[in-house]
């Protein structure tokens, strides 16, 4: 009898400082209590309690500020913990936010890992430090932003023309130096929304003209037309957000578009990255990367090796670098979109769905690089990945001297039945203008002009069965017995027989195309002989019989 009182007694103890332990932790003992007790403000301690941000038109409660007391209005220049360190400069009040908005996260926490969101069940994890700039995408859509070669050009001229003599931007700028020179002009870090005066240089080149000494005199001169376009393209991608906009500018260098849909615009063969970078993790596969399990080390082994993650994978490894994966990385995690009330929807969003701006430059450069350049290479040279057919480069002066403009035009239109190229006169496709500008950069890309033809689009008349029998010796094992297309692209297709003149192709079989398999028949080689004009007018007349399947 008195070991079960005893037994009784003691499990009863352990069970009340079991309860201790647990009401101290709880209320005197969590990270953001101490935390507190720690933090100064002005020398003096400040009240110990929970404090959090409530917006109820984004149906937010934040508690982060808890821990980041700084971050909360009205509570800056704390010292003691880190977590007490003051948010960077933006343009957003914490208190008109929230945290998570941004960052992602568990708003509602108090723990640091459940705040953070690095537990099995939650959706939505913070963003990584390192790309937090990809919280922009909740709200923000960056319009008009250039390709890579084109936004660092424009930086490159912001540097060269000293522009940072007077202004400051991205943290960098805009002091007075010890010579006296430099003045403290506008800070250009936001201008892209806030947006400037358009004549700023005929003003800015008077007051050089009429300077003797000093800042104006020294810091600028002229600069060109082209030059102006450029720095402008720049200006209207400052934002706040410098290395979203890079990031930006890179996924339109690499044709991903071709693919894959951005807010309804760009291709069907990929999946819609409008909202990938609330892919949950929990719900992907991460056997095959040996990183932490975020969905940036996924999204990041995806690009090194899409087909080691996603199991029949048409998207080919496309050999970049780790800078370039960094940055893809940031940009795909920041397509998050959310819905939010029309007071909380910034202009640029609005242009975007309600005006159908676009979000990519619509230079031909740009445009190419956005939608085209994954497949026909960065400069038009053409491209091949393991395991697919090769496609062609639409560069090769050879091409582009016996193809009109309105032959390119009609290939971006209308595409190739059957094949990878899409046809891109569709909804969240291109529309004309665009189709124009990226034809006259192919020009620009390949320095070739083309001659207009003075014969008639349909001339030749050779025999059938002769082109059979050449066709089937000479062409079949590129092209498919039936023009299927294989190494080289199909023949037998509606929109290209529709679009090919005769004179195309007499000339295409006749001079070939530099620098890929399609070898000109005008000479003979170790392994193959020489056609004549008959025989290639046979060969052409032949694939005129095709009905273009």
């Amino acid at each position: 009898m008195d070991k079960n009182k005893y037994l009784l007694l003691w499990s009863s103890f352990a069970a009340f400082i079991v309860l201790v332990i647990a009401a101290l932790s709880d209320n005197y003992w969590k990270d953001w209590q101490q935390i507190q007790k720690n933090a100064r403000a002005d020398g003096k301690t400040i009240d110990v309690k929970l404090r959090q941000i409530v917006i109820p038109e984004l149906n937010t409660t934040d508690r982060c500020v808890s821990c980041h007391v700084s971050m909360a209005p009205g509570e800056q220049a704390m010292t003691g913990h880190n977590a007490l360190l003051a948010h960077k400069s933006v343009v957003h009040d914490t208190s008109s936010f929230g945290c998570t908005i941004c960052h992602g996260g568990q708003g509602l926490a108090t723990e640091k890992d459940d705040a953070h969101g690095n537990v099995h069940f939650w959706p939505e994890p913070m963003l990584p430090k390192e790309f937090s700039y990809a919280g922009c995408g909740t709200c923000h859509t960056p319009l008009s932003v250039p390709n890579l070669n084109t936004l660092t050009k424009g930086k490159t001229l912001i540097e060269r023309y000293d522009c940072l003599a007077c202004h400051r931007m991205d943290g960098r700028g805009g002091t007075i130096r010890p010579d006296g020179g430099g003045m403290e002009g506008n800070d250009l870090s936001y201008i892209g929304i806030k947006g400037y005066d358009l004549a700023w240089y005929s003003k800015h080149i008077n007051n050089h003209n009429e300077a003797q000494t000093g800042t104006w005199r020294n810091s600028f001169g002229e600069i060109s037309e082209d030059d102006q376009k450029n720095i402008a393209s720049f200006l209207s991608t400052r934002i706040g957000a410098p290395k979203l906009i890079e990031a930006k500018a890179l996924f339109n260098s690499l044709g991903c578009m071709g693919c894959h849909k951005v807010n309804g615009v760009g291709g069907d063969a990929g999946a819609d990255l409008s909202r990938i970078g609330f892919k949950d993790p929990g719900q992907l596969d991460f056997s095959n990367v040996t990183a932490q399990h975020t969905l940036a080390n996924w999204l990041a082994e995806h690009f090194r090796s899409p087909i080691s993650l996603v199991a029949g994978s048409q998207m080919p490894a496309m050999g970049l670098s780790e800078k370039e994966i960094e940055l893809l990385t940031m940009y795909v995690l920041s397509l998050r979109r959310r819905e939010l009330p029309s007071s909380f929807s910034p202009k640029d969003r609005a242009k975007v769905i309600q005006f159908k701006e676009r979000e990519f430059a619509t230079d031909g450069r740009t445009l190419y690089g956005t939608f085209c350049a994954s497949c026909h290479g960065r400069n038009g040279e053409g491209a091949r990945y393991p395991n697919t057919q090769a496609f062609p480069a639409i560069a090769s002066p050879d091409f582009l001297a016996i193809a009109s403009d309105e032959f390119i035009s009609n290939t971006i239109r209308k595409g190739r039945a059957g094949r990878r190229m899409a046809p891109w006169e569709k909804d969240g496709g291109l529309k004309p203008n665009e189709i124009e500008a990226i034809t006259k950069h192919l020009r620009e890309l390949g320095k070739t002009s083309f001659t207009p033809e003075i014969t008639p689009p349909r001339w030749v008349k050779g025999d059938a069965n002769l082109g059979s029998r050449l066709y089937k010796a000479n062409c079949s094992g590129c092209h498919g017995l039936k023009g299927q297309g294989g190494e080289g692209p199909a023949l037998n297709n509606k929109e290209f027989l529709g679009s090919a003149t005769d004179t195309f192709l007499v000339q295409t079989i006749t001079k070939g195309r530099r620098n890929t398999p399609m070898a000109g028949f005008e000479n003979p080689s170790p392994i193959r002989q020489a056609l004549s004009q008959k025989e290639v007018e046979a060969i052409v007349t032949h694939i005129r019989n095709w009905k273009g399947e």
